[in-house]
């Protein structure tokens, strides 16, 4: 049968898939790499980094397989980073990642300079630190050295995609992210370009997640003991990707990511803007578009829990017996580790433990970074709701998904079915679903999703859980605001 490798370019490693046409995965393995931090709020990455584990995994992912088998590779990828080449193709400095802070002045000339509104007008968002536009920004005014040399101007994955088929491309989804695309008209945004100095010549040619964007590479072929005929996909958006893994594709559909980050990802056959610009909107892979909010710190903040204050990597034994104090935890923590973005976009926010007292317990604490998590997901849930948008139930992807405890903690703080997958690789996943869609096997993304997405699990919520966790999250809800004027002068002590 044919196969389908998917590949996941996240931020602390890249997972890979090989996947058969029927959805069965064969085999998948993961490579790490460093990020580094040369400043406070900074964080950038080697892309070279990228392409050798691409080609390490990709190499692993296929010992004892049928290679002859395979007839597309596809990607998620970590979104908003900005990778910058000169003429020569060569990387001009490292890449600014999506949870760089460093762009708090050029954010606020685009949004009170520029004007949200014309950026709206423009793109159907605002500025957000993340976004690659503050980035190019930022590069301009302080590295103007550097940014003379930029020939082109690339996303994670699709630097990947670069050094395998020799392709300068990206897809709509993840194009959305950089605020230099119109996404209601699906083309770049020859305003933005000139806001930000640069031409539309420096920006890849876009693509449909699904879209062929070329072959192999003779040399990258031989090396990896692949066929020159193997094609390349476009791909997505990490978030994009992952909810074509979950099959929420089409109309209202609902996906949760509990990863690095986390995402409340809503799609729609229709472009749809928040008014109020809580939310993103951007293109989807399956040739629509979706509202997303994004926290900054998910899973990220149980590992920094765990493996940095805790100093145990034991999640199980630590979530062990909590299910009973769910809804009745008097201590609350906020997951703004990196700032936060929806719906506060604050990069001056910081994380907070609130209301301990001298018996407050490791345990407790333990809990409420959990639940702190998912009530600021619900404040994504709340922000889609204020658009109209009505939410019956929700899929549930990455690796905070694996914890049983959260995938209850989620279903009743959101107040609604969780639908666990088959599979919790959705990035990866949903990268190998649309290399399907490239290649011929399914027509469309939405063929593909109803072929091969299957549930493994549905949470219920509890009713009297819920009821105790809306007064817990009317509590949650009232501390972002009371603490806002604070959290300045906090990050600025701090650099």
């Amino acid at each position: 049968m044919r196969t389908y490798i998917g590949v996941d370019l996240g931020t602390s490693g890249t997972k890979f898939l090989l996947v058969r046409a029927d959805g069965s995965i064969l085999a998948e393995n993961t490579q790490t790499y460093p990020v580094r931090y040369p400043h406070s709020g900074w964080s950038e990455q080697d892309p070279a980094d990228w392409f050798h584990a691409a080609m390490r995994g990709i190499r692993a992912l296929l010992e004892g397989q049928d290679r002859s088998a395979v007839r597309g590779i596809s990607f998620g990828g970590q979104m908003h980073g900005l990778v910058a080449l000169d003429r020569e193709g060569c990387v001009i400095r490292p890449a600014i990642l999506w949870n760089d802070g460093r762009t708090e002045k050029q954010t606020a000339y685009l949004n009170e300079v520029v004007g949200k509104k014309l950026l709206s007008e423009y793109t159907g968002n605002i500025a957000f630190a993340g976004f690659t536009a503050p980035k190019i920004l930022w590069m301009k005014e302080n590295e103007p050295q550097n940014f003379a040399r930029i020939d082109k101007i690339m996303l994670p994955k699709d630097y990947l995609a670069h050094r395998l088929s020799g392709s300068f491309c990206t897809d709509l989804s993840d194009a959305s992210g950089m605020l230099l695309l119109d996404v209601k008209n699906r083309r770049w945004s020859r305003e933005m370009c000139a806001i930000c100095g640069i031409s539309e010549r420096m920006l890849p040619r876009l693509y449909e997640s699904y879209e062929v964007v070329g072959t192999l590479r003779g040399e990258i072929a031989a090396e990896l003991g692949l066929s020159a005929s193997v094609k390349i996909i476009a791909g997505a958006g990490d978030n994009a990707a992952a909810a074509v893994g979950t099959g929420v594709v089409g109309e209202g559909g609902c996906n949760v990511s509990l990863g690095t980050s986390g995402t409340l990802f809503i799609s729609s056959e229709q472009y749809r803007e928040d008014k109020v610009n809580a939310l993103h909107s951007f293109c989807h892979a399956d040739g629509g578009w979706h509202l997303m909010g994004c926290i900054l710190s998910a899973a990220s903040c149980n590992a920094w829990w765990s493996d940095k204050i805790l100093q145990t990597q034991d999640y199980a034994a630590e979530q062990a017996g909590l299910e009973e104090e769910m809804g009745r935890n008097e201590v609350f923590f906020l997951p703004y580790l990196m700032g936060e973005r929806s719906p506060h976009n604050d990069v001056s926010a910081r994380g907070a433990f609130i209301g301990m007292r001298p018996d407050t317990s490791r345990r407790q604490m333990t809990l409420a970074v959990l639940e702190g998590v998912t009530f600021a997901l619900r404040d994504c849930l709340e922000a889609a709701r204020a658009n109209g948008m009505h939410i019956a139930r929700t899929k549930l992807c990455g690796g905070g998904a694996k914890s049983p405890l959260w995938r209850k903690i989620v279903a009743n703080v959101l107040g609604m079915p969780v639908d666990i997958p088959q599979t919790e690789q959705g990035p990866a996943f949903g990268a190998a679903m649309l290399a399907m869609v490239g290649c011929g096997e399914y027509s469309t993304v939405q063929a593909a999703a109803d072929a091969v997405v299957r549930v493994r699990e549905t949470v219920q919520p509890d009713a009297a859980v819920s009821a105790r966790y809306e007064e817990r999250y009317a509590a949650f809800r009232a501390l972002y605001p009371a603490l806002k004027g604070v959290f300045p002068a906090l990050a600025l002590s701090g650099k």
